[in-house]
């Protein structure tokens, strides 16, 4: 499912999927404990938090603990509250919703940079099996835009094995993007829109250059970068041996 979808339908399922609940409760309230609707309230803010938006998640837990308030502690249809123990439950419910939001979030970033990682360590060894097998350089270099232009969603990769270019930015083996002295904020403001260099290192001596050319508007992180180091200089270690042979 697309992120576009998944927010839409976290959000829909906080401002109305949560009220939904409330109201389908209310016939239990004069026969059912407070304390097991606040219960099924949660499952209703876990059911949001599951997607892993944060945002989402807290205004499930806002909407729970208001709907709660207004529908099952008395007096009801009213923010008020007469009772404390009401009032803790409702502020209970809350703050775990908003934990449960919190942890959700946090799974979810750990789950993405787990897949990530899989995916980048395929691409390297992806070509590094290419090399290996004896492909031509040409078929590699081929190989190898292509995964930088999705690594990086850039909108053009080209290769020559002329020197880098040194009126465009460049970037470096640690994974940092510079313009001469200055560094480049890629997490903030993505790739310079004229290109970057990307120079491929081979024993030693770089021995061609990717001119990658970005989506305007796209970012990028580090570590997305450094595989593309990585990527380059399968290419840069492919042709210096072939130019020694």
């Amino acid at each position: 499912m697309k992120p576009a979808t998944t927010d839409r339908l976290a959000l829909a399922g906080a401002l109305v999927g949560v009220p939904l609940v409330a109201i389908a409760l209310i016939p239990a309230r004069s026969h059912v404990a407070q304390a097991n609707i606040a219960l099924v309230m949660v499952v209703a803010i876990v059911a949001v938090a599951v997607t892993g938006r944060r945002v989402a998640a807290a205004l499930a837990a806002v909407s729970a603990a208001f709907w709660f308030d207004v529908f099952f502690t008395l007096p009801y249809n009213s923010l008020r509250i007469a009772n404390g123990d009401d009032a803790l439950t409702a502020f209970l419910l809350l703050v775990v919703g908003l934990a449960v939001g919190q942890l959700a979030a946090w799974a979810r970033a750990q789950r993405d940079a787990a897949r990530r990682g899989r995916e980048d360590i395929g691409r390297i060894h992806y070509a590094a099996e290419l090399a290996a097998q004896g492909e031509s350089v040409d078929h590699l270099i081929l190989a190898v835009s292509l995964e930088l232009r999705d690594l990086l969603f850039l909108r053009d990769c080209r290769f020559s094995s002329d020197v880098v270019d040194g009126s465009l930015p460049s970037l470096g083996h640690d994974g940092k993007v510079r313009w001469g002295d200055l560094g480049w904020g890629t997490e903030t403001l993505g790739l310079p829109s004229k290109g970057v260099t990307l120079a491929a290192h081979g024993q030693g001596r770089v021995v061609g250059t990717f001119t990658l050319i970005p989506t305007p508007g796209v970012v990028v992180d580090e570590h997305r970068l450094v595989v593309a180091v990585a990527l380059a200089d399968q290419v840069g270690a492919a042709l210096a041996g072939y130019q020694t042979i």
